[in-house]
């Protein structure tokens, strides 16, 4: 009997089935089984399968959210392009990891009519990493690191519409394998920062 408690147990059945057999086909029932628990046990924890899939994506993929949090809190304790690189290299692993299972969810209307229900009233969403990442820019702009005319809105969007895009985008290519996530995060970076920046982005605050 696996010694970890029964919520760690169901979460980590859970997103080792949804990465394998789908998002559709991960039933509580399976779910249950492959943790060593009943389908009531599961239901003691998780109100139904899709908190469930937002406590994995939560809890067993890259922390984006908190990290973009942290940086809005604290905008100036590095420089942008350090703090960009870093967002965007979690945001690539983020996209990377939770596409193949969010993927299913846009082959069934109703199943992803019922997880945006769900993601609404637990207040989360695939929005959120955006309102983030758009509040530490202007937390950055209130310091004089980014342009006061940057849309900061629209180059959120930009940096992890990117991200989002590696994680499915190279499958054809003839190699079929991705840029790699260090290389992709520094270059994203720099190139958004050179549309946004001050003339010195890598400056400390202003006096």
């Amino acid at each position: 009997m696996d010694p970890k408690p029964a919520r760690v147990r169901i979460l980590d059945a859970a997103h080792e089935l949804m990465l394998t057999v789908g998002l559709a086909k991960a039933t509580t029932k399976e779910i249950a089984k492959a943790a060593g628990c009943s389908e009531a046990a599961l239901y003691k924890y998780f109100a139904s399968k899709e908190e469930l899939f937002i406590q994995v994506l939560s809890e067993r993929l890259p922390r984006l959210t908190p990290l973009l949090s942290s940086l809005a809190a604290e905008p100036g304790r590095a420089t942008p392009e350090e703090n960009l690189t870093e967002i965007a290299r979690q945001a690539a692993l983020f996209y990377e990891q939770s596409f193949p299972i969010a993927a299913s969810l846009y082959a069934e209307t109703q199943l992803k009519r019922r997880h945006d229900d769900a993601m609404r009233q637990m207040g989360t969403g695939p929005h959120k990493p955006i309102q983030g990442l758009d509040t530490y820019l202007r937390a950055e702009q209130s310091l004089g690191r980014i342009s006061p005319d940057a849309d900061t809105f629209a180059a959120a969007s930009l940096l992890l519409g990117a991200c989002a895009q590696r994680a499915f985008a190279y499958d054809a290519t003839e190699t079929g394998t991705r840029p790699p996530v260090d290389e992709f995060a520094t270059r994203l970076a720099r190139t958004l920062l050179s549309g946004i920046s001050v003339a010195d982005h890598t400056a400390g605050p202003r006096p």
